[in-house]
């Protein structure tokens, strides 16, 4: 299949464009990479998903890839570091609406066909996501975690109730080293109660005996599940 995979510039917002050039398009997904890292890290799960029908819009988070702040190692050492990820996070979340917004008007999202989807701080975002954007209709947070550092204004595991009806997999490792995966886990048990009429539309997903740095195989058995996830929930039309 061959594939369109382009950079743009959306406001002030860089992003990566990848989408299969024949065919429909199944829906829209966007994507946030982890930290310290830009878009370009994620070229395999971007063609993935482009190769499974969707369009994927890849997202420079603020401070990050082109617009990397300057003095980018200074602020993510101690003791700032926890600071400056809380500003990365909101920041990230407040401009997503408007970047949606933007996305429709050019023909480039259908708001009834919207996912969103990130690895590592990137999951972060995504659990932020879901409180500031109702359209988003699939989310995939990997690696990630719902309780944001201390001193952020949104706090995602403190709101379960803004999650449903929205079909959601978090993935996390049952050793990692950096994220705490116990968060992402208690957050799902606090769920599941407004997902009872559908928890079908809700999974936690647990890789075992890996850490942050999830092993290849491993990682390409849960990334097959992302992949199952859009297709089930994001079907084309």
């Amino acid at each position: 299949m061959h594939l369109c995979d382009e950079r743009a510039v959306i406001g002030h917002i860089p992003l990566r464009r990848c989408e299969p050039q024949d065919g429909p398009i199944a829906g829209t997904i966007l994507f946030y990479h982890g930290l310290g890292v830009d878009i370009g890290i994620q070229t395999p799960e971007l063609h993935s998903l482009a190769r499974a029908g969707f369009r994927v819009i890849g997202i420079d988070a603020v401070g990050h890839g082109a617009r990397r702040w300057p003095d980018f190692d200074t602020r993510f050492a101690p003791p700032t570091a926890s600071h400056n990820l809380a500003r990365v996070l909101e920041a990230s979340v407040a401009e997503l609406p408007g970047l949606i917004d933007a996305l429709v008007d050019r023909g480039l999202a259908d708001p009834q066909r919207l996912g969103l989807g990130g690895i590592s701080m990137g999951a972060y975002i995504t659990y932020g996501a879901a409180l500031v954007e109702p359209r988003l209709s699939v989310i995939t947070p990997i690696l990630g975690s719902p309780v944001w550092p201390e001193g952020a204004t949104l706090q995602p595991h403190t709101q379960p109730e803004a999650f449903f009806p929205r079909a959601l997999l978090s993935v996390n490792a049952d050793d990692d080293e950096v994220v705490a995966p116990h968060e992402a886990r208690d957050f799902h048990h606090r769920l599941s109660p407004h997902y009872r009429t559908q928890p079908q539309r809700l999974s936690h997903l647990d890789i075992p005996h890996a850490g942050h740095f999830v092993p290849e195989a491993a990682w390409h058995r849960l990334w097959a599940q992302v992949l199952d996830w859009y297709g089930r929930f994001l079907p084309a039309p």
